[in-house]
């Protein structure tokens, strides 16, 4: 990317270029799935980070940041709202993501989506309070992921719109998926073109938090 790229001004919700910004195409979704991303405080800064994806475009969603000293993080008040609490990271226990175990419990969903490299995410599912109480899911495999922005040496990668992308055409339904989908595209496909790079370049995977298990 070009110097005069770098430092083009950006929207501050989005974090896309100005001319390049997302917003004016998004049209807020009430679902009844509760979103809480848990985002590394070093994913803040990086304009290439897909968190702020779902954020943008869902209404009952909500970030916290965790990592920085002094400056704890405690999510065991999800568990005390009647309603299921659900954390996506593939590691050891996690159940795969499908409609016969949300069957299981009609309650409403709270999702808990770590968002960072795999270190970090597995330090905040270990080491998060509320989150070792919450249930472990994994989604079931699927497509190979369509970031294309950062390189993610372990296979199966996605990126964590795409995770939470996914995890939502089983919690809500596949109109939702596209939805969030169809903006995480736009996200990627304008950030190429100030790369001056084709949309269809090299595949390159990002975020872990939805990688199945091997």
């Amino acid at each position: 990317m070009g110097q005069r790229s770098k430092r083009a001004e950006r929207c501050a919700v989005c974090r896309m270029q100005l001319e390049l910004c997302l917003c004016a195409g998004v049209v807020k979704l009430d679902l009844a799935t509760r979103v809480v991303l848990v985002m590394h405080h070093r994913e803040v800064a990086k304009t290439t980070g897909t968190g702020r994806l779902p954020l943008m475009l869902l209404r009952n969603s909500e970030r916290h940041l965790y990592g920085e000293e002094g400056a704890p993080l405690d999510l065991r008040e999800l568990h005390g709202q009647g309603r299921r609490v659900l954390v996506l990271f593939p590691g050891e226990g996690a159940t795969p993501l499908t409609p016969a175990l949300v069957a299981r419990d009609r309650r409403p969903v709270t999702l808990v989506v770590p968002d960072g490299n795999w270190r970090q995410a597995s330090r905040a599912a270990r080491r998060i309070p509320g989150l070792a109480e919450a249930e472990p899911v994994v989604l079931p495999p699927g497509p190979p992921s369509r970031y294309r922005l950062r390189q993610e040496p372990k296979p199966g990668g996605l990126a964590t719109c795409e995770a939470v992308a996914r995890a939502l055409g089983v919690l809500e339904s596949t109109a939702v998926q596209h939805e969030l989908e169809a903006l995480f595209e736009r996200m990627v496909e304008r950030t190429l073109a100030t790369r001056n790079q084709p949309a269809g370049g090299l595949e390159c995977e990002a975020g872990r938090v939805a990688a199945p298990h091997p």
